[in-house]
């Protein structure tokens, strides 16, 4: 056993004690991040503005402040933008981490000292996890490669601004510097295909071990490593052992990955943001993710289906249930207050308190009041395409509410096939099951004759990736979405469609 792997098994066991305290008494440990979150920001204009210094408890905070989303909070961000110091935060944040917006364009994130250094140990300790779980310290020596947007920075009054992947890559620890791929100038091209095509260069001959990014993108990366060497990539890479992603759900892309690779290869799961860092896996037996109680965050949910109701019903962790599609708020050591922060949860355990990422609380399809929401397409997704021939590179979700023909509106599932299925009838009968088992709507409204069963459209092989990149999103954080309420991913797609 070399001394850095050596190294890593002390450190992480010291980690895993750590963590098992604050697991053994979330409760305890959300009421103290809360209290020191309130201490904190008592003197800075949204303290004052909202009461911090008579906040006693939770009920007193939920009174005195609201839930808001970017737009809401964006006259107090303005401020921040401006240079003025001690507005959400003591101070000034040292980042802005710049975010597509969705109703006025770029979205800045502040990230303070305390919140970078939370990220950074939430990734730190996702993996000295893994480590302590499986005993397994082979890769610490070999080469990893995190695929992340450029690190090239820019400033704005002052303060830093990038986008989260290219910040973090300022803080990879020294002890892993000499491990890491790209090299600076690679990782620094704006241009996501010239980029690919730079690491596939620098990496194909390397003894790559770990491999980290949004599947999507990996999944590019992989083809081109087979297509230039003519091998799978677990054959080039002999040594590869841990696959890290966030952002989207692997499971749609486990098939083809473990095709591209020719083997299975451990995953670690993460749940990071611009706003924080959330959750990672914490076994490689169970499901979910471990939601982190003591790093700087305290959590409020909203039962998804009561969101937009006039009062919905706020609670913290001690109060939440299984199985429930709840809206996750957080409040935060960068001065994010009460934010709804878009995605929706469900949790799979309560000791400890691990979720799933069910889905964006804006993506859904509910043009009939069905409200499909994202984990039930990529559930339907899986299954069908395990019990069929099929391998799936991409696909999102859009009704078709206006058929030619006179026919019934139905689901048009848009799909890149790696490898279609030798029976599409039969592929298509399954997606459609499982939605309806999954979804009690959709099931009534296939039964009363509502809608159709859905149908799918094929899209040409590169056609999402040509699509992302029409809209000025290849590569880097950038996710396709899965589903929606409308057709403009549908149309955008349209382009590339297969014709039959």
């Amino acid at each position: 056993m070399s001394l850095k792997s050596f190294a890593a098994k002390i450190f992480a066991n010291r980690i895993a004690r750590k963590t098992g305290k604050w697991m053994n008494n979330p409760a305890a440990a959300q009421k103290k991040v809360f209290h020191s979150l309130l201490k904190s920001a008592r003197e800075t204009a949204f303290g004052k503005d909202h009461n911090f210094d008579s906040i006693q408890d939770y009920s007193d905070f939920a009174s005195n402040v609201p839930i808001r989303d970017y737009e809401g909070l964006k006259p107090y961000v303005t401020k921040v933008i401006e240079g003025q110091p001690d507005i959400l935060w003591p101070g000034k944040p040292i980042y802005f981490a710049k975010t597509s917006g969705t109703t006025s364009g770029a979205k800045y994130i502040p990230i303070t000292r305390a919140s970078i250094r939370n990220q950074v140990n939430a990734s730190r300790d996702a993996i000295l996890n893994y480590i302590h779980e499986t005993g397994n310290t082979d890769f610490v020596t070999g080469k990893m490669i995190f695929l992340q947007g450029s690190p090239v920075l820019t400033e704005k009054n002052g303060i830093q601004l990038g986008r989260l992947s290219g910040i973090s890559a300022h803080y990879v620890p020294k002890y892993l510097q000499t491990n890491r791929m790209p090299s600076w100038e690679t990782n620094c091209i704006e241009d996501w295909e010239t980029k690919v095509d730079a690491i596939v260069e620098e990496t194909i001959n390397e003894n790559m071990t770990v491999i980290a990014g949004i599947p999507s993108w990996v999944q590019m990366y992989f083809e081109k490593l087979s297509s230039n060497s003519g091998k799978p990539v677990g054959e080039l890479f002999p040594n590869f052992r841990l696959f890290i992603y966030g952002g989207v759900n692997y499971e749609p892309y486990r098939n083809k990955f473990e095709t591209l690779i020719g083997r299975k290869v451990d995953s670690i799961e993460l749940f990071p943001a611009s706003e924080g860092f959330f959750a990672y896996q914490n076994s490689q037996t169970d499901n979910g993710m471990l939601l982190l109680l003591n790093s700087g965050i305290f959590y409020e949910f909203v039962k998804a289906d009561e969101f937009y109701e006039e009062h919905p019903k706020r609670i913290t962790i001690e109060e939440v249930a299984l199985n429930v599609n709840y809206v996750m708020i957080i409040s935060t050591d960068a001065g994010l207050w009460g934010y709804n922060l878009g995605d929706t949860i469900q949790f799979i355990s309560l000791k400890p308190y691990k979720i799933i990422v069910s889905g964006r609380l804006k993506h859904f399809i509910s043009a009939f009041g069905e409200h499909v929401i994202a984990k039930e397409v990529e559930e339907a997704m899986q299954v069908a395409s395990a019990q069929t021939d099929a391998l799936v590179n991409e696909f999102t979700v859009a009704p078709q509410i206006n058929p030619e023909n006179d026919e019934l509106p139905y689901h048009e599932w848009l799909v890149e096939f790696e490898r279609p299925p030798s029976d599409m009838q039969r592929f298509v009968q399954i997606l459609d099951v499982q939605l309806q088992e999954q979804n009690s709507y959709y099931y009534d409204l296939i039964s009363g004759n509502v809608l159709q069963t859905l149908k799918v459209t094929k899209i040409e092989s590169g056609g999402f990736l040509k699509y992302m990149k029409s809209i000025g999103k290849l590569g880097g954080q950038n996710k396709v979405q899965r589903l929606s309420n409308d057709r403009k991913v549908a149309d955008g797609l349209s382009l590339f469609k297969i014709k039959r």
